[in-house]
Formats: structure tokens, C-alpha cells, sequence
């Protein structure tokens, strides 16, 4: 877990974004959101349509989901590693209805999916599908908010902390899916091992109604409270204590059983004093504050 840390960190400082992800994890994830497909325009704008597995994916499935059409956009790439698999050195633009060959074109720009050419694009998609790049994961999840864009995005486990990120898990405008992705492929085909990096999304899919079941009881031995905010320590989400109707501190991995129904999110981290929570003088690794409802 400190190697993937440490990988995810050094590629994040080198801004090295170029992870690819395997069609296994895409199919793994995907398959819980066919109903939300149909009739739809899938944008993939991080996606070079010859190594892309995204793409791969949607135009291997475009007629049993249903789609209406495709879309894929894909950056300028000027990695001589990248070139020698194929990868394409100009930007491209594929598009297609399902039809006959798909349309692709060299885009007169970079294929930043901040262009003014992977906007417009943006602006006739329905949902977006990718990978993006996370060193730029805050500015890529303001733009699909920005144009009201349905998405599902792979990003690591920090998006958590960020605070705009965190805003829109705290008001459901964004939340966890299924599974986790531990294994990218690099430009050059080698694995890259990261730490837990969850598919963020906002369409609506059944996890988020299913109650996490609790079954501890509360004792003040067990669960001690915080010096600086009243809410008590819960080192581990299986923890909750099923009796306890205050607010309570639980790790950022909490999220991935997060029913709206059955908790609140009231607060990330801080306590009244507005500096990290702290047990004894001490802080636990990054808390957020919750509230059951039931």
C-alpha cells in the first residue's frame, strides 16, 4: 500500500497522467450502468480510439446498449515511449452513429478537453466515460458540473479530500461507484500499481440504496471523542455503532457504503476550532463527520 502511495504521488508531482485503464475493470464497473446508456451520446474525451479501452469497450457494445452514438477526443502526444505502441502523436477526433466506419479527423488543436473543439463536443454528449487526468481531476469535474453533464470518471482515492470534490459528495452531486482500480497499464504496456482509486459518478445506481448494516453497540470506552468538535472516533465504517445517534468520525473509505437515506454528511475533517480533529492531542487520518438518520 506505501509502494502505490509512493507511485501514485511521484507520477502526480512529474504530472505523468497517462495511465490506462484495463477493459477488465472497465467491463467489471460498467455493467452496473447499461439502463442509463440507451439512446445516449457516450463522450470519451481522454481517449486515443487505438489504445483507448474506453472506446474499446463502447463501440464493441454499441449496439446492445443501445447507443445513439460515440465520441472520442484524445491529446496531442509527443512521448517517443507512446508513439512506439501506436499511440497517436497528433490529436484526433472520432465520431460514430453505429454505421459504416467510424469518423476520425486530426482536431486543429492540442485535444485538451478544455479546447474550445473538446467543449463543443462536450456540449452534444450526454454522458461522459473516462479516465481523466489526475493531476487535473478538480478542473475536469468543475467543466462536467459546469454543462450539467452526467458522468462516470476514474480518479484516486485523494479526490475525497479535495475540497470543491468534497462539496458535491456532501450535497449528492457526485458519489462512489462500485469497485476500486488498483492496476493501470503505462504508455510503454508496464503495470502501474496505485493506491485505491474509486469510479466517481452521478448516475443513479442501486449501491446507493442498499443499507449498510451495523451491529455494534456503543460503548464510551470504545468510541472516544474528539478534543476540538462532539462527535466520537470511528476508526473503522463496519464500526458505526448501531445505537448511537450523535455525530461520529469515520475514514474517507466510509464513502464507498454511503446511502444517503440512512446517513448524512455534516462536515470534512475540521473541528469547531477549524484545525483537524484530535483525539488525546492527536489527529487520525483524514475524518469526515456523519449523522445517522434512522
Amino acid at each position: 500500500m506505501m509502494k502505490a502511495n509512493q507511485n501514485l504521488t511521484k507520477a502526480k508531482a512529474a504530472k505523468q497522467d497517462e495511465f490506462y485503464t484495463q477493459l477488465t475493470d472497465i467491463e467489471k464497473e460498467l455493467k452496473h450502468y447499461t439502463k442509463h446508456f440507451k439512446g445516449k451520446v457516450v463522450f470519451c474525451n481522454c481517449d486515443d480510439p487505438k489504445v483507448s479501452n474506453f472506446y474499446r469497450y463502447f463501440y464493441l457494445k454499441f449496439e446492445e446498449l443501445g447507443l445513439k452514438r460515440l465520441i472520442a477526443t484524445c491529446y496531442k502526444n509527443d512521448d517517443p515511449n507512446s508513439r512506439s505502441r501506436g499511440i497517436s502523436k497528433k490529436a484526433k477526433y472520432l465520431d460514430w452513429d453505429g454505421k459504416g466506419e467510424p469518423k476520425i479527423v486530426n482536431l486543429e488543436g492540442n485535444g485538451d478537453f478544455r479546447s474550445e473543439e473538446c467543449i463543443a463536443l462536450l456540449k452534444q454528449a450526454d454522458i461522459v466515460v473516462t479516465n481523466p487526468p489526475f493531476s487535473l481531476f478538480r478542473d475536469y469535474v468543475a467543466q462536467l458540473v459546469e454543462h450539467g453533464k452526467k458522468f462516470l470518471i476514474v480518479g484516486n482515492i485523494n479526490v475525497i479530500t479535495y475540497k470543491e470534490c468534497f462539496g458535491l459528495i456532501k450535497t449528492n452531486k457526485m458519489w462512489l461507484g462500485y469497485n476500486c482500480v488498483r492496476h493501470f497499464v503505462r504508455p510503454d504496456g508496464s503495470m502501474f500499481e496505485t493506491a485505491r482509486t474509486f469510479w466517481y459518478t452521478n448516475l443513479n445506481i442501486a449501491k446507493r440504496c442498499e443499507e449498510f448494516i451495523l451491529y455494534k453497540k456503543y460503548t464510551p470506552k470504545e468510541y472516544p471523542k474528539y478534543d476540538n468538535y462532539d462527535a466520537i472516533e470511528v476508526s473503522k465504517a463496519k464500526d458505526i455503532p448501531i445505537d448511537y445517534k450523535g455525530a461520529m468520525g469515520v475514514p474517507i473509505t466510509f464513502l464507498d457504503k454511503f446511502n444517503p437515506e440512512q446517513f448524512e454528511i455534516v462536515k470534512f475533517r475540521k473541528g469547531d476550532d477549524d484545525r483537524d480533529l484530535t483525539i488525546n492531542g492527536k489527529s487520525p487520518y483524514f475524518r469526515i463527520i456523519i449523522r445517522r438518520k434512522k
